[in-house]
């Protein structure tokens, strides 16, 4: 069986292809095709209001491009996924519909409650019984926290506050104050000990500093990456760090956003489990086929 996750976020679309495999009664998930292309919705919704016409023609041409991905792949079934930039832009349902016309493609506009359950569905593997963490996903339109407790989750929240809303100056004192007062609420009540950070932006932080996929990353070198990129000019972040254009500019930006929460929650350490929602929706699509099987991650 192969599926396919087409995650739209604010900054990017992602479309992820899988086959999956069972082994000995455990089933796994083998990427097969990736594919990112960096549209940036969100510097439009966050600045206008509006997805501009020029990135609606290309967002077309990308989704029909996928479509062809999957029927040369087999795939069958997918789901496709939107989140903040869609969820604020005031011409989707436009947009929606015109994608529904002339591709035969249906978004679901997901809130932030639905984007963080569907990552919750592979982070708990990655979780130890014995700590109680607080999950960081950081995307470009919003940001999603999770407490977890024996590898259950206790508690969740979503922010309209993201890299590229950062970037831009679109967010405000009142909406910081109201992250803070979350996370010191909820690592008080649920003494928590290490974070998770999910999302494109850590993963390469993670990658820069050099870790062992596994071990744990601490917040000193976080800070330590983030200085070093910042004292950067984006031609060398590109040309010397091989970042793509489009994470150049917000991986400062989103790294504000993970120190802040760690420092707020007293938390010194994060594991970086490389996984995000696009995992997490193919996990929700062989679940709604197989509801009787138990599903572990493994990534290759």
């Amino acid at each position: 069986m192969k599926l396919a996750a087409i995650d739209i976020g604010s900054n990017a679309v992602r479309c992820q292809i899988s086959s999956v495999l069972n082994q000995n009664g455990r089933v796994f998930f083998k990427k097969v095709e990736y594919v990112r292309y960096a549209i940036r919705f969100g510097e439009d919704v966050f600045n206008t209001g509006y997805i501009s016409d020029l990135k609606i023609e290309k967002f077309i041409k990308l989704l029909k491009a996928f479509q062809l991905l999957l029927d040369v792949h087999d795939v069958d079934h997918y789901m496709i996924c939107a989140t903040s930039a869609m969820r604020s832009s005031l011409n989707a349902p436009e947009i929606l519909e015109r994608v529904r016309q002339e591709v035969g493609m249906e978004i679901q506009v997901i809130d932030g409650v639905t984007e963080a359950d569907l990552i919750n569905k592979v982070i708990y593997n990655f979780l130890d019984e014995q700590r109680n963490y607080l999950h960081i996903d950081v995307g470009g339109g919003s940001t999603e926290f999770n407490i977890y407790v024996n590898r259950q989750k206790m508690a969740s929240q979503s922010f309209e506050q993201g890299s590229i809303r950062h970037m831009h100056g679109r967010d405000s004192e009142e909406l910081w104050n109201s992250m803070r007062t979350w996370i010191e609420a909820n690592a008080k009540k649920y003494h928590l000990s290490r974070a998770v950070g999910t999302g494109g932006n850590i993963n390469k932080i993670y990658e820069i500093a050099g870790k062992t996929p596994g071990k744990p990353i601490y917040r000193k070198q976080i800070e330590e990456v983030a200085a070093y990129i910042a004292s950067l000019p984006l031609e060398q972040r590109i040309t010397e760090l091989l970042l793509n254009p489009d994470r150049a500019d917000v991986i400062v930006p989103a790294s504000e956003i993970y120190l802040s929460a760690m420092k707020w929650a007293k938390l010194e350490s994060m594991i970086v489990p490389a996984v995000g929602l696009k995992d997490g929706m193919l996990h929700s699509l062989y679940e709604r086929y197989h509801p009787e099987r138990f599903v572990i991650t493994k990534i290759s």
